[in-house]
């Protein structure tokens, strides 16, 4: 389930979600496509509306799984609105794991149901560092192919991702200025705003692990698009950094979240 309320509707939806995204990640080979194109459409369409459900439930429900679901779901949106401009892209079948994964994972681990009503914005604040996730992560799965159509070129084989290396590196750079700068202003928001938002408890700045997770991943992505602009960053080195500045991120919250609420079983 995602941030849902355990309605059958919801039910419903997360088994539809899934099955819609399984079909072209199952026979991308078979599918045409067009046909993938407008399963992946269904597919996005099914788990906006999960999300929007769990909102809207009694009892919304937060954890890593249904983060990273939120994620693969922003992903998919920069990925539809991508493939407007660049059709030739050939990504559906990684869309279609990610996003058939990312639900089942998310209906398996529902995650603890939320009672912060400190603030109206604290659903801004968190659509911010999610987002950013987003990005990030549509970052890497651009780094992914373009690693890979370069070992395919290396090999004198055909680039199967249907787009030059240059244009695949320069929308990862895209997309890592674009979760850089919402980054930055969930960062800011926390520090500026953090009473207004948690209540008593964030009035003070927590050196807490996700604080400084996500203050390193923000310095290595600063340190990723700096060495871009000066110092002509590209290929393999900027690939690293951008894996680094991930895995950082990933720690900061849906890593963390992980280990308390599967390892652990706790829900704070």
């Amino acid at each position: 389930m995602i941030l849902a309320s355990p309605s059958d509707l919801a039910m419903w939806l997360t088994l539809l979600t899934a099955i819609a995204y399984a079909i072209p990640a199952i026979t991308a080979d078979r599918m045409g496509p067009s046909l993938a194109r407008r399963y992946l459409w269904l597919a996005w369409f099914l788990h906006g509306a999960t999300i929007g459900i769990g909102l809207l439930g009694e009892t919304p429900r937060f954890g890593f799984a249904p983060a990273l679901s939120v994620t693969v779901w922003w992903v998919l949106t920069a990925y539809a609105v991508e493939s407007q401009y660049f059709p030739q892209l050939k990504a559906r079948w990684t869309m279609a794991a990610l996003g058939s994964a990312a639900v089942a994972l998310a209906w398996v681990f529902p995650g603890h149901a939320l009672q912060v009503t400190a603030s109206i914005w604290l659903p801004l604040h968190w659509a911010l560092g999610i987002a950013s996730y987003g990005m990030f992560a549509a970052a890497v799965i651009h780094a992914a192919l373009m690693t890979s159509a370069e070992i395919e070129i290396r090999q004198g084989n055909e680039n199967q991702s249907g787009l030059p290396l240059l244009t695949l590196e320069r929308l990862m750079f895209r997309f890592v200025m674009l979760g850089f700068v919402l980054l930055t202003l969930t960062l800011i928001a926390g520090f500026a705003f953090g009473e207004q938002l948690y209540g008593a408890a964030g009035a003070h700045w927590k050196w807490d692990h996700k604080t400084v997770f996500s203050i390193l991943s923000w310095l290595t992505f600063g340190a990723l698009l700096l060495g871009r602009h000066q110092f002509g960053w590209r290929g393999r080195r900027a690939v690293r950094v951008l894996y680094s500045g991930a895995a950082l991120l990933l720690l900061a919250y849906a890593g963390s979240r992980f280990v308390l609420e599967v390892v652990l079983g706790r829900s704070l």
